[in-house]
């Protein structure tokens, strides 16, 4: 494993602090309550003599900056390079917040069967969010799914009825806790050789061979539509149905059950442990990420990030290639464990 190279031999590129809550907050009820106490994110407090918040300018009485009890983190164009690896400086951080007592999240769209590549990167918990928030998988035991949030069989159905008359050209696959089932038409996956390929209607009857396990995802193809504009069309044609993304390049859609997402499964988690939003970081660069960035009581979004991602999130990082998550997380545990920018007092009522 690699070290982290000393800031002072190393020049840093600057970031854009982010504090308090993010644009647009999503609500959820299974969202862990702030604590009530003085030093809860949010209370105000004296800053002692000699704090980083003190030399840095703070006066005294300035709003405690919450720590950070959990780094929620997407993989592809987030936490991994573009070759798929994850940098000796990265893990190093990694490993670092969990020893620092800060639990760390791999959130992503991917099938647990994909997780290999951070799989020997995991220390304390092993827990990793997959699917856009389909599955929760413990990678500590091989990959092994303890919950799971499907996409009922009929209303994947439903929406594959719409898109054919909405969209034509549209091609499905069917993500299944046991592995990928795609169309003819639909791009293979030479990953998966075992793959059964035949149309959705049969992919997707509770009589095939398959009928009895979950569906974790539905995903559409179109061979010429810009990815913005499938996704746009999709929601329009079958919102109803389903929650609809993107995290891919090309015009590939990722279709979860009716609010499953990243944000309302780290949610969840984040309640059973009594972490509240404003103690979790997130990182992220497409719109499948948007949710969570929100919800999160800090974003960042990386330099590479798509734009709706840009104008979610308060804080700005370098791109993966830089290893921009690594250099916040450094960053973090350098001021003692807590967000990098005060939060914004409330705004004083009339009197």
């Amino acid at each position: 494993m690699g070290g982290v190279t000393p800031a002072a031999e190393r020049p840093e590129p600057p970031i854009q602090d982010a504090g308090g809550p993010a644009p647009s907050p999503v609500s959820h009820p299974d969202s862990a309550s702030t604590a009530s106490s003085p030093h809860a994110p949010g209370a105000t407090v004296p800053l002692p003599v000699g704090s980083p918040e003190a030399a840095a300018g703070e006066p005294t009485g300035a709003l405690l900056r919450p720590a950070v009890r959990l780094i929620a983190t997407d993989l592809d164009g987030t936490l991994l390079r573009d070759d798929k690896s994850v940098s000796d400086r990265t893990v190093a951080a990694l490993a670092a917040a969990e020893a620092a007592g800060i639990e760390v999240f791999f959130v992503t769209g991917r099938p647990a069967r994909w997780m290999h590549v951070v799989s020997a990167h995991v220390h304390g918990h092993g827990l990793a969010i997959c699917a856009n928030g389909a599955a929760v998988v413990d990678l500590h035991r091989g990959g092994r799914t303890l919950e799971v949030r499907p996409l009922p069989r009929p209303k994947a159905l439903a929406v594959v009825a719409a898109l054919r008359t909405a969209v034509p050209g549209t091609s499905f696959a069917v993500e299944l806790t046991s592995g990928i089932n795609y169309e003819p038409e639909y791009p293979p996956f030479p990953v998966d050789p075992g793959a059964t390929v035949a149309s959705a209607e049969k992919l997707l009857s509770e009589s095939g061979q398959d009928g009895d396990r979950p569906v974790l995802k539905l995903l559409a193809h179109h061979p010429e539509l810009t990815p913005d504009d499938f996704l746009a069309r999709a929601r329009a044609a079958a919102g109803t149905h389903a929650s609809f993304t993107r995290s891919s390049p090309t015009a590939l859609l990722e279709i979860s059950g009716l609010g499953v997402s990243k944000a309302a499964t780290l949610a969840h988690c984040c309640a059973e442990r009594g972490i509240a939003p404003e103690e979790v970081v997130a990182f992220g660069d497409m719109p499948n990420d948007v949710e969570m960035l929100s919800w999160a009581g800090a974003s960042y979004a990386m330099a590479n990030a798509h734009p709706d991602v840009l104008a979610a999130t308060a804080g700005r990082t370098v791109a993966n290639n830089e290893d921009g998550v690594a250099l916040v997380i450094e960053r973090i545990l350098a001021n003692g464990g807590r967000q990098l920018a005060p939060v914004a007092p409330p705004a004083a009522e009339p009197s």
